[in-house]
């Protein structure tokens, strides 16, 4: 039991500033027994305060928790059931009688007595005992009686323990003990003899006192009277001190009542201040101004001093709204008269504020539908009416602008509502919805048209950039594909453009003998204008259009507050929404949603800029490239402005369609080559496809300067020069009029040039590569032709530096009967100087018969073939002074000679 007590002073009464004077184990009486302790107490502080507690164990854990208290001055009376029997059973008299049984008799007399004692203390016999032994009343000794509260033990505490009957002894005591033990030194060897000793002594002084009291008898007497009279004169005194006690306890009654009724006005202050707290809370936060209420239901909402005004009311309303009440607050009725008509005035403004932005949406998309682009029918059927005729023209002369509307106005007019839009967000998330979807729906429509009609004037003004008989730059076909725009007769112009610049070129070698004038590069630039002109007005239309939206509608790409989360300002206590607010589902993030907002506006832009785009690879397949380098250059721009934009995700999805169209651009012109074919009757020269490489580098150079895509480029020079490189090599295999060398050297040099005066870097392997097999062509058709005017001497010779090669010295093959000095000076004897010379002239015929004019590489053949025989020469004078010694025979005609044929034979032709 002392842990108990000890346990709950330390953790129930010692934190409430009260003292734990008795406990008692007890369980109510007649029921299941459920345990718990009564507990007199005592407050430290002035007045004090007499209490019983009770304390129970609590369910959860193993603590104690305080369940109920009485005061003392409210006990009216204490049974404890029998005064002669030992009875645990006891009753205590508050408001209503509470029967307990304690666990143990003592326990129960131990606590009685303990309220008795603060009875008598504090009280003064107010509380009646019944059936309670005489021997638990006892009276307080009169000198605990006189002890002030607080610092009697044994009334105001009756559990504390008494002092132990051991006391220590003072600094007297044992100076006298240690000069009586000095005195007698044997008194710890000999405890005997010095208790004896003492005995004597002690004997002796009694025998001193009593001789010294006989002596002083009449003294004694003396004293005893004014003992006598001492206590008739206490008598007296303790009679008035009962009297003056008699008065002070009613004094006391009276001072204690006054605590009392001064703590009820504590509290009662304390409690009219909390409750002026609460008034001025309500008052601040949920007070809305006339001002507010009048602008929120009357409020001019077209003026700006009056959205000016309806957007502060929304403010303060919305603040009023979102209050963090205070716990109890919602059941106050003036509360609940507040919200309810915060609620109304919210419902009220926000169906004003819908149908009036309604009407809004409604009379600026009239007003700007009213002065849309048009382009008149007869536009159309002029262009159907004269096939024959100059369209471009035409087309030119009547066509609209090629420019978009701007919505600057209507967004200016618009912006004014932002503020009161993100406060519909925050109070009425359907109307909000509502709100966005209509303007969705009325700019689509109006978007729809826009763009229609401009892509429509864009179509024109690209179909009359065709001119008759323009060929292609490979001397190729254009893509083919079906053209998906919605205008039938733009498709139809387009086709007969390009089917009428096809129908002139029937044959590879035909398109081959066209001039690069042929080729109306004005056409090209003139479309890449206008597609970049396309661009350019799509790009900040729609970039203001976003712009617009994040701002009117408040999606400030960043993520939503989630579902209860609601943001305060100035300080204002904010609340979770109720569960009847903004059931919305926050999943999506604001960017996701201007994001649907604008694919859902501008739906019709990526479909028109696809069939803009079939359109100008319809008309000229090197389209593609101009088109792929604006396409990549605005889309490498947008995705610096935002990566994540509509515009950077349209022009991304159309770029891979522009992408897709050069790859297969690229992939016709290489079919094409490999579809080639070579006639049989004129000599080959410079192929179609080898000049039309040279063009197309040319011009993508000039397209690809500086662009973001140049790796597309890079990629597909190289696919296109090893499908030349493969269709060369074809061709001269098949040719039959050109010599296969002849048209390996002219092709393959030309390509060198092609690619030294380029200089792209990417194919810098290649360029090795063609000069390379044209190198080896060069020679070997040098060496085979040469073989032609000196035939026998070359064959004489060829049989010389055979026998050597089998093993016959040098010096005896002049033995050998067919290499003998007679059939030397014989072979030698068919080539005079004028037999060479003549051969040479027929040589220079032949290989200018094969040699094609426009690649001129006749006087680099001849100079070849010139350093070639000189070589020859010299070999075989070298093969007779080694293999014919002594013999004295030489050529019949010099290196001088050889040269003088060569020039001459220049010069004549």
């Amino acid at each position: 039991m002392t842990a108990i007590k000890h346990a709950l002073q330390r953790d129930i009464f010692t934190p409430n500033d009260e003292r734990l004077l008795s406990i008692v184990n007890v369980c109510k009486a007649g029921k299941k027994k459920k345990n718990c302790f009564l507990c007199a107490t005592v407050t430290t502080e002035r007045p004090v305060q007499v209490r019983v507690v009770k304390v129970k164990k609590s369910d959860k854990g193993d603590f104690y928790k305080r369940q109920m208290a009485w005061e003392l001055r409210d006990l009216a009376e204490v049974d404890a059931k029998d005064a002669s029997k030992e009875n645990p059973e006891f009753d205590l008299h508050f408001e209503k009688v509470y029967r307990w049984v304690a666990s143990s008799t003592a326990e129960k007399n131990s606590f009685i007595s303990c309220i008795w004692k603060l009875n008598q203390r504090y009280l003064r016999k107010k509380v009646e005992f019944v059936n309670v032994s005489s021997q638990l009343l006892e009276e307080l000794p009169k000198a605990e009686e006189s002890v002030p509260s607080g610092e009697s033990q044994s009334v105001a505490g009756g559990d504390e323990d008494a002092l132990d009957d051991y006391q220590e002894l003072n600094a007297r005591e044992e100076q006298d003990i240690e000069g009586m033990m000095e005195v007698c030194e044997y008194a710890i060897s000999n405890a005997e003899a010095f208790a004896e000793k003492l005995s004597r002594e002690l004997q002796v002084l009694d025998g001193a006192n009593i001789q010294s009291i006989m002596a002083s008898e009449k003294q004694v007497n003396i004293l005893m009277q004014l003992l006598d009279e001492a206590l008739s004169e206490v008598d007296t005194i303790e009679g008035k001190l009962s009297s003056y006690e008699e008065m002070l306890q009613s004094v006391k009654e009276q001072m204690d009542q006054i605590s009392q009724s001064n703590r009820l006005i504590q509290i009662s202050n304390t409690n009219n201040g909390k409750l002026l707290d609460e008034i001025q809370f309500l008052v601040n936060y949920m007070d809305l101004s006339k001002g507010h209420i009048r602008a929120l239901q009357d409020g001019d909402l077209s003026s700006p001093k009056g959205i000016e005004a309806c957007i502060n009311a929304s403010e303060a309303l919305l603040q009023c709204m979102n209050v963090a009440l205070r716990p109890g607050h919602e059941k106050l009725m003036a509360v609940k008269q507040q919200q309810h008509l915060f609620t109304e005035l919210r419902d009220t403004f926000a169906r004003r504020l819908t149908n009036h932005l309604n009407n809004v949406f409604v009379h600026q998309f009239n007003h700007f539908s009213h002065f849309k682009m048009t382009i008149p029918q007869f536009y159309r059927s002029s262009c159907m009416s004269l096939p024959g005729h100059d369209q471009s023209s035409t087309l030119s002369q009547h066509t609209a602008d090629l420019t978009l509307p701007k919505h600057s106005p209507l967004h200016r007019d618009l912006l004014r509502y932002a503020k009161l839009m993100e406060w519909l967000k925050n109070t009425q998330r359907e109307k909000y919805d509502g709100l966005s979807r209509t303007y969705v729906d009325y700019m689509t429509r109006l978007y729809e048209r826009e763009i229609k009609d401009f892509f429509e004037v864009a179509k024109i003004k690209m179909a009359g950039t065709t001119k008759e008989g323009k060929g292609n730059k490979f001397g190729l076909h254009g893509s083919s594909g079906k053209l998906t725009g919605s205008t039938s007769s733009l498709n139809k112009l387009a086709v007969q453009s390009s089917s009428s610049r096809r129908s002139q070129s029937s044959s590879l070698l035909d398109m081959g003998n066209m001039s690069a004038s042929d080729l109306d590069v004005a056409d090209r630039t003139k479309f890449d204008k206008i597609f970049e002109q396309v661009l350019s007005e799509l790009e900040p239309l729609c970039l203001a259009e976003q712009d617009f939206i994040s701002k009117f509608f408040k999606l400030q790409q960043h993520p939503t507050l989630a579902q209860g989360e609601v943001e305060s300002d100035g300080g204002v206590p904010s609340r979770q929404p109720p569960p009847g607010e903004h059931r919305h589902s926050m999943s999506l993030t604001e960017k996701d949603m201007v994001r649907l907002m604008m694919n859902k506006i501008f739906q019709s832009i990526e479909t028109e800029l696809n069939s803009l785009i079939a359109l100008g690879d319809k008309i000229d397949s090197f389209h593609s490239l101009y088109m792929l380098v604006k396409m990549s250059h605005h889309v490498w721009t947008a995705q610096n402005v935002d990566p994540t934009s509509y515009l950077s995700t349209t022009l991304g999805n159309v770029l891979v369609t522009v992408k897709r169209n050069f790859d297969k651009c690229i992939s016709g012109q290489i079919r094409q080559m490999e579809e080639v074919k070579i006639s049989k009757k004129s000599k080959v020269g410079i192929l179609p496809f080898v000049t039309g490489f040279e063009e197309f580098a040319e011009l993508a150079e000039t397209i690809f300067r500086n662009a973001e895509r140049r790796g597309d480029l890079d990629k597909a020079y190289v696919k296109l020069i090893r499908a030349v490189f493969m269709n060369v090599e074809k061709v001269a295999n098949e040719s039959q009029k050109t010599p296969r060398d002849v048209v390996m050297m002219e092709n393959f040099h030309h390509i060198f040039s092609t690619q030294s005066r380029l200089k792209i870097s990417c194919l810098e392997t290649e360029r090795r590569e063609a000069k390379h097999k044209y190198t080896d062509h060069l020679q070997s058709y040098v060496i085979n032709s040469l073989g032609q005017p000196l035939e026998k001497l070359n064959h004489f010779f060829e049989g010389v530096e055979a026998r050597v090669a089998q093993g016959v010295r040098e010096e005896e093959v002049s033995y050998q009967l067919a290499f003998n000095k007679q059939e030397l000076r014989k072979v030698i004897k068919e080539y005079p100087g004028k037999e060479v010379k003549k051969g040479l002239d027929n040589l220079y015929k032949k290989v200018d018969k094969h040699l094609c004019e426009e690649e001129s590489l006749l006087q680099v053949v001849w100079h070849s073939m010139q350093d070639e025989f000189i070589r020859q020469y010299k070999h075989f004078e070298g093969l007779i002074g080694r293999c014919y010694p002594g013999s004295g025979i030489t050529m019949e005609f010099t290196i001088g000679d050889m040269l003088e044929y060569f020039s001459s034979i220049a010069q004549s032709h």
